[in-house]
């Protein structure tokens, strides 16, 4: 009896990935093996970078932070060590937001923190 193969399942499988890869250089979208290869990394930096992105955050609101308290003749580090010293229970997403988009909130935060 012959061998019986799914060459319908197969096939579907390889279009769904090569499906995937549209828009890809050169080989990377349409030799099946370049294409895979490449479309598995992908799905390895996705995962790093969305783990990454957290830290990038991170970063960005703490230069604006720096920038906005260095408007205050203060230092982030300086900042940040008074904002806790005074009990002051606020994150830094929430205090580059203020300082981006509220200036007066932040000089405010500022002042509360150089008196206490």
């Amino acid at each position: 009896m012959p061998r019986s193969v799914n060459h319908v399942a197969s096939r579907a499988r390889r279009k769904k990935i090569l499906k995937l890869t549209r828009g890809y250089f050169g080989a990377r979208r349409n030799v099946w093996t370049v294409a895979k290869n490449t479309w598995e990394k992908g799905l390895t930096y996705a995962y790093r970078d969305r783990k990454d992105k957290k830290g990038n955050f991170r970063a960005l609101w703490i230069q604006r932070i720096n920038a906005a308290a260095r408007l205050e003749d203060m230092s982030y580090s300086k900042l940040m060590g008074l904002i806790h010293k005074a009990g002051i229970e606020i994150n830094r997403k929430v205090l580059a937001d203020l300082a981006v988009n509220n200036p007066a909130a932040f000089k405010a935060i500022v002042d509360k923190v150089k008196n206490a």
